[in-house]
């Protein structure tokens, strides 16, 4: 039986309130089979959202197509915050082409917001296009809105069906949905050694190849925050933000340095650029964010708690070899790229990721590959599914 939702239609007693006829949530069994048409709009949506990643946080990536008379329309993504949401694009899509939306159909990835933020919610657009239908893959579990932007399309007469290639949208949105319903940051963990498992030689400097040097940065543009060690900052003095890569519209992540005693120097590059860095220390100075202890340092638990509460979604443990360890040990690390270059340091230190720490950590590998001459392991948690085939 379709999930129809217009007044007027007899439908099944289940659906029906006092106020309006009709019930949510809808129960799943009543869904009708997806055709392939409709498999194939959603695939499209979600393609589209693509091109907001790492540039919309703390808002998820979206997409949306309008379909009228069996053919696509028009087209929007959510393309950077602060910017026109999916549904929102395509409805400007359709105008800019000159394109009627009256008795549109809309696939959309994520349930339309109610509310207002930076742009206004996403039902009153639906509603002033004229669509007839709105086709949702997943429901947004943020607070804000939590069904109430199917209610008010459902109330308002137009047809809603939900749960098309649900799987694949919420892995799109993997952080956003985490986030929404922990509080806190997905944790993913890069880690490059020399062919002995190594970290450092007598001279610091890089190791690895250009292909791994570029991977690294797209993974920085695609987070919300970088955490490093003091030690890491001493030795190296690395400016940590998005260089080898276009930035787009993307943010500088946040620079987060675990400084238990406060050493970071003055004249460090994390401090004395524009980019926003905070120091995380045991002390009672007024400085940075000072954290109750924890093993060897501020408790990376509370820690984790102060970035979900700043709304950071998706974090990057660079190193060295010992935040590694306590975050793995910890057992906090979601997933994990170990990248294995085939130079070999001289006296260098261990990374300590050899033997069986990382499965240890509940970690197993999904997949390697090569980027340039360096081998590379992607691990991962069993409930967390990799982001994308091309990630990172």
């Amino acid at each position: 039986m379709s999930i129809l939702m217009h007044r007027g239609l007899n439908l099944h007693p289940e659906f029906r309130t006092e106020k309006n006829g009709y019930q949510l949530p809808f129960p799943k069994d009543m869904a009708e089979a997806w055709s392939e048409f409709d498999i194939a709009c959603m695939n499209r949506a979600i393609e589209l959202a693509e091109r907001g990643r790492g540039q919309v946080s703390p808002n998820p990536p979206v997409g949306c197509v309008l379909v009228l008379n069996g053919r696509i329309i028009a087209e929007g993504w959510h393309d950077h915050h602060g910017d026109l949401h999916a549904e929102q694009a395509a409805i400007a899509d359709a105008e800019s082409r000159g394109v009627s939306t009256e008795g549109c159909t809309a696939y959309v990835t994520l349930e339309p917001c109610n509310h207002f933020g930076l742009t206004p919610p996403c039902t009153q657009a639906l509603l002033w296009a004229g669509a007839s239908e709105v086709i949702v893959a997943t429901r947004d579990p943020n607070p804000m809105v939590r069904g109430e932007g199917m209610n008010v399309l459902v109330e308002s007469g137009i047809a809603v069906r939900e749960g098309l290639l649900e799987s694949e949208a919420k892995r799109q949105m993997q952080p956003f949905m985490h986030w929404c319903n922990h509080r806190r940051p997905l944790v993913t963990m890069k880690a490059a050694i020399d062919a002995n498992g190594c970290i450092d030689g007598k001279t610091p400097g890089r190791f690895t190849s250009n292909e791994s040097l570029d991977a690294a940065h797209r993974l920085r543009r695609y987070c919300d925050a970088i955490i490093v060690g003091v030690n890491t900052i001493i030795r190296d003095n690395p400016r940590l933000d998005v260089r080898r890569v276009p930035l787009g519209q993307s943010q500088q992540p946040l620079r987060v340095v675990l400084d238990r005693n406060l050493r970071t120097p003055e004249g460090a590059n994390v401090l004395s650029d524009e980019g926003d860095t905070i120091l995380i220390h045991s002390t009672s100075k007024e400085v940075g964010v000072a954290l109750p202890e924890g093993k060897d340092g501020a408790d990376l638990g509370a820690l984790l708690d102060h970035l979900g509460d700043r709304g950071i979604q998706e974090i990057l443990v660079e190193g060295g070899a010992d935040v590694w360890g306590r975050f793995l040990d910890e057992k906090l690390v979601d997933r994990a790229i170990i990248i294995r270059s085939t130079v070999e340091l001289e006296d260098g230190l261990k990374s300590g990721l050899e033997g069986n720490r990382i499965n240890d950590a509940g970690l197993a590998v999904i997949g390697t590959t090569k980027w340039g001459e360096d081998s590379v392991t992607f691990w991962s948690r069993s409930n967390i599914k990799w982001p994308s085939e091309e990630w990172p």
